[in-house]
């Protein structure tokens, strides 16, 4: 109990104090994974769009080995981006490992299958709904994707919105290829890791708090401005 209190405090005085340190972790957690999510979601969007309105021999299988990768786990998602990004491994010359670049490559593979799977889902309940209209007025494949994604986009908001909760709390994946490296790659997941290791429980509950706060205001944010909540429609 004394530590939760500590770390209520520890939060309030680092928000307060304007922490140095706090702003440079906070600010690049938020870069590496808005950059992830967007990177993520460029991809994921489309790909859940053409599996809902696309035939062919193995949508199926597709599908489920889609849904299999939500699972991924982390560390091994660290794991084989370290040895593709060490120097030995096909992509060292680029001297990505250790960065933040890597760590948005790792949070990109993590959040992809997501983002794609949670779209697929919600298009494909849409797909059935606009399937003979489209087909009727002679659409293109790429008319009626355009056509989901824009009349889904509420949906594919949800889609994009739990693909930033898994990237803004990873921290098995991006310790491997960040190093958690001061001043560097450090960020609040890492801190946190690092700050429970130490033994600092009030400092790293305070971190906690900071993080968990930042992803309430972002998702708070996007609803209000997306203004999913007007009428009857959500």
């Amino acid at each position: 109990m004394n530590d939760i209190l500590g770390g209520v405090l520890e939060a309030f005085r680092l928000l307060v104090t304007l922490d140095e340190d706090l702003i440079e972790i906070s600010m690049r957690s938020m870069q590496v994974t808005f950059t992830a999510v967007f990177i993520a979601s460029v991809i994921g969007l489309p790909l859940g769009a053409w599996l809902a309105v696309a035939r062919f021999r193995y949508r199926r299988f597709s599908i489920a080995l889609l849904n299999a990768l939500m699972g991924l786990p982390p560390v091994v998602v660290g794991l084989f981006v370290y040895v593709v990004l060490s120097r030995s491994g096909p992509f060292g010359v680029l001297d990505l490992l250790f960065t933040p670049t890597a760590m948005i490559v790792a949070q990109v593979i993590i959040v992809t299958p997501i983002i794609a799977s949670i779209s697929h889902q919600v298009l494909r309940e849409l797909w059935f709904s606009y399937h003979d209209l489209l087909i009727s007025i002679g659409a293109t494949k790429w008319q009626r994707m355009l056509a989901l994604l824009k009349d889904g986009r509420r949906g594919l908001l949800t889609a994009t919105l739990t693909g930033f909760g898994r990237a803004v709390g990873e921290v098995g994946a991006i310790m491997i290829v960040g190093g958690n490296i001061d001043h560097l790659t450090r960020v609040l997941t890492t801190a946190i890791a690092l700050e429970v290791g130490k033994g600092d429980f009030p400092l790293a509950i305070g971190l906690g708090i900071v993080l968990i706060s930042l992803a309430l205001i972002v998702n708070l944010s996007i609803h209000l401005l997306s203004r999913t909540e007007r009428g009857a429609t959500w």
